[in-house]
């Protein structure tokens, strides 16, 4: 099966083409095209994703990205095709709300062949919304006119299943590449638990079967990647905040393992999954009130006792959902999963005191919002046939029940 994939959720416009075998056990995926445009520079003056600006651009950027992608994969086939009236008017009001793409769409789908692909995934939520529905009209548009079968993902869902593939490369040549990605997901032992962490998102979701999603334990408040960036803004760091704070916490590490402030570990010794990031970020600003005109190193060592604070709350709350659940995987997700103290205190914890637990955490390139993930989400949802008819963005959009 050949999955085509779109997301838009925030402020990556990504389009993926995969080619994908096997079943839900064992399945095995060739990245055929894959390409992301970045927003970060557009809104690091905001200091953060500003919605109207963000869904402007994925109407820009969709049409030069899918012939970017296409081509990679070697489906770009240059013709002439007519498009009938009654589905020129069809076209045209699916993608109404999205000035700037209609006029692009018209001219590429006219001049192309209808590539060689089987479906068309689209992340559905959570996200922006408005940035959501650029995808997801481009994505309704595409399907009618190239007669395709429609997927909608969960975002979440696609960091969750990017998570369990193991990648490697294989010297073979793909548009003009010596390497092509390949990714496979097989030998998952269930329980799957699942640390999802970004700027949207802190939560614990437990996969007892594929699919089938349960909430552990979730955030009460801010979410870790939100945290990240507020405490990177009091630090007049710029955005993105997160590996700001990395790059800060890493040069104190060098010089010593200790701090020179202490901030609270919030719900630690909570009976619960649940986790607070409010109460820390606020202990941060009253740190800084406390000590005006902080130097470099100073802030180094606020930024490296906040991330040695989020890391121990991240991994109490885990340990104690893997105990709770009896999980024998463990995934972690989302953008705030490439930090590289999180991921360096969870492989060390994993292997001294839950060896039992296998850890999976995705490559660097598939922490961050990305059509790969959305594609390998397709593929599992197209295997039991939940083809969409229709598409509406929710950006509130859950993953378990």
């Amino acid at each position: 099966m050949r999955v085509l994939a779109i997301e838009t959720s925030c402020d990556e416009t990504a389009i993926a083409i995969l080619d994908c075998e096997g079943d839900v056990q064992n399945a095995r995926f060739r990245v055929l095209g894959n390409t992301l445009l970045s927003q970060i520079e557009i809104h690091r003056e905001y200091g953060g994703v500003f919605p109207a600006l963000a869904k402007r651009e994925h109407a820009k950027n969709l049409v030069p990205i899918l012939e970017a992608a296409l081509e990679e994969a070697e489906l770009l086939h240059e013709d002439t095709q007519a498009i009938p009236e009654e589905m020129r008017t069809a076209l045209a009001k699916i993608l109404e709300r999205e000035p700037g793409l209609e006029e692009q769409f018209f001219e590429f789908v006219s001049e192309c062949e209808p590539p060689e692909i089987d479906a068309i995934a689209v992340t559905a939520g959570p996200g922006l919304e408005p940035a959501l529905w650029v995808g997801i009209n481009f994505a309704k548009a595409l399907a009618l006119v190239w007669g395709k079968p429609l997927i909608a993902v969960n975002h979440m869902e696609g960091h969750v299943i990017a998570a369990l593939a193991s990648g490697n490369h294989v010297a073979q040549p793909l548009a003009g590449s010596d390497v092509t990605d390949t990714l496979e997901v097989k030998d998952v032992r269930f329980p799957v638990l699942a640390l999802l962490i970004s700027g949207g998102h802190t939560e614990l979701v437990l996969m007892r079967e594929w699919l089938e999603y349960e909430l552990i334990g979730e955030t009460r408040d801010d979410a870790v990647g939100e945290a990240f960036d507020k405490v990177a803004r009091m630090l007049d760091l710029p955005y993105p905040g997160g590996p700001e704070i990395s790059r800060l916490a890493e040069e104190a590490r060098r010089e010593s393992s200790d701090t020179l402030f202490k901030l609270p570990r919030p719900m630690l010794h909570d009976a619960t999954c649940d986790f607070s990031f409010a109460g820390l970020k606020t202990a941060v600003l009253y740190l800084l009130k406390s000590e005006p005109d902080m130097s470099e190193r100073e802030k180094q060592h606020v930024a490296h006792e906040f991330e040695n604070a989020v890391t121990e709350v991240l991994w109490k709350k885990t340990s104690r959902a893997i105990e709770e659940t009896g999980a024998q995987t463990l995934v972690i997700g989302g953008g705030v999963s490439a930090n590289t103290h999180i991921r360096r205190v969870f492989t060390e914890k994993i292997k001294s005191e839950r060896s039992e637990v296998t850890l999976r955490i995705p490559s660097a390139a598939l922490t961050t919002d990305n059509a790969i993930m959305i594609a390998l989400a397709g593929f599992y949802r197209a295997g039991r046939k939940e083809f969409a008819t229709d598409i509406a963005a929710n950006g509130n959009l859950s993953l378990a029940p």
